[in-house]
């Protein structure tokens, strides 16, 4: 086993463990800005109870995210010093807009909203959940705007010894890519949030237990999950789509499983990559409609993977089953909430036992459908580490050998298995405490 793979596989591991509580924060920052608004005004004691909740499940995930967030700090140092002697000047300024700013800004109005609400107005504890949210989302924009200069590189010069120099920090912030990837990310953190909060609220209502609070976050989670799954598939996957058939059309067809290039191409629904072959095996074509999707032409040729030369593939099984379960778990988010939302209008969703067992059950599954979405991404990009640029194979750390990083991973490994175990213990001893009064 090679040490870039291994590399490779510890990163992969750290940072996905490390994606599960950022998606946890930044889907829920909304949902307790708005019960601490609606609590601001002292008469809504349902929302200080439901506020006070989703602060305690909310800190969790954040201490959770900053622990798990340092180790891939130092990995870029460790792991991976050769992209980070060449990359740094323009990797370096995101992340460190990130630390200066959106965790500045998340960290201290978290102390104000969790310790403060004895020494200030109800009105300034309710602007620190909004600051607390606001920091969340600016820490996923500039962490986002960092992984999409990789995908999209703008804004830079190389210079004579090699290195990549920054020319503007404006277009890797602004750039086309990154807000679309922005965009699409915090969609999914969001339909995170929706399930997660529908899910608790459908928990208490099968067990009979904090029923109108369990009614009230059965609702705003549905409305939540509903609303931002429609628009995880159009504006903002559609605008991510079209950005990936413009810069990485390797990429796309790997998505949909496209060997052979070919004028009105067909989106396929389902089928099993067989890479020797070259083929989809078993099938089923909706035809042209990838052209149409791909380019707005129902006949327009899309490049399949034979365009392509071995060694500029990406790994085609890997980022097509990642690809498919993603938007397989997207279309059953659609379809629960959109027939919660029509049980809701007609006042029949709190006693509907079956759909709420769907919400409970439901829950995890944003997590995988947000780490599909990043294996797609970052194993889509491959063999580049910085896309057209870098190769991954040019960025690992020539001194640190395999066994030594397979060392550090199991022992991530380990690490991480206890925290696990400890965040879940703690997030559901306080689900099954529940929302309670102000002592």
């Amino acid at each position: 086993m090679s040490a870039v793979l291994v590399d490779r596989m510890q990163f992969a591991f750290t940072v996905m463990f490390h994606y599960l509580f950022p998606i946890a924060t930044m889907g829920l920052a909304p949902f307790v800005a708005w019960y601490t608004y609606k609590a601001a005004g002292g008469r809504d004691e349902e929302a200080q109870r439901a506020a006070r909740f989703w602060m305690k499940i909310f800190a969790i995930n954040f201490a959770a995210g900053v622990v798990t967030g340092i180790p891939m700090e130092f990995q870029f140092g460790t792991n991976w010093a050769a992209f980070a002697a060449r990359t740094g000047a323009v990797v370096g300024q995101p992340l460190a807009l990130e630390g200066v700013y959106a965790f500045f800004l998340e960290s201290v109005f978290l102390g104000v909203l969790f310790y403060g609400r004895r020494f200030v107005g109800a009105r300034l504890h309710a602007l620190s959940a909004v600051l607390v949210c606001l920091g969340a989302w600016l820490s996923g924009y500039f962490i986002v705007c960092t992984d999409a200069w990789m995908q999209h590189p703008v804004g830079y010069t190389i210079v004579p010894d090699g290195r990549i120099g920054l020319t503007n920090l404006g277009a890797v912030l602004l750039s086309r890519f990154a807000l679309w990837q922005v965009a699409h990310v915090l969609t999914g953190a969001l339909i995170s949030g929706g399930f997660i909060v529908a899910g608790v609220g459908a928990y208490y209502l099968l067990a009979h237990r904090n029923e109108a609070l369990g009614r009230r976050f059965v609702r705003d989670g549905t409305i939540v999950g509903l609303l931002f799954s429609l628009i995880a598939i159009f504006p903002t996957g559609d605008g991510n789509g079209a950005d990936v058939t413009r810069w990485q059309p390797a990429k796309l067809a790997a998505m949909e499983g496209l060997f052979t290039s070919q004028a009105g191409a067909p989106l396929a629904i389902i089928g099993m990559p067989d890479v020797k072959q070259q083929r989809l095996v078993d099938p089923i074509y909706v035809p042209r409609l990838l052209s149409y999707l791909a380019y707005g032409n129902w006949k327009a040729n899309v490049r399949g993977i034979d365009a392509y030369p071995s060694a500029l593939r990406p790994p085609i099984e890997l980022t097509y089953y990642a690809y498919h379960i993603m938007v397989g778990l997207g279309t059953i988010f659609v379809a629960v909430c959109a027939l919660g939302g029509v049980l809701l209008v007609s006042g029949k969703l709190y006693g509907a036992r079956p759909v709420l067992w769907a919400l409970m059950l439901l829950m995890p599954f944003p997590y995988i459908a947000n780490e599909a979405g990043w294996i797609v991404t970052e194993v889509g990009r491959q063999p580049w580490i910085v896309y057209g640029v870098m190769r991954t194979s040019a960025a690992a750390s020539a001194t640190v050998p395999a066994g030594e990083a397979l060392f550090t991973l199991l022992g991530f490994a380990g690490m991480y298995f206890v925290l696990g175990v400890l965040v879940l213990h703690l997030m559901l001893r306080e689900i099954g405490k529940g929302p309670v009064s102000a002592p």
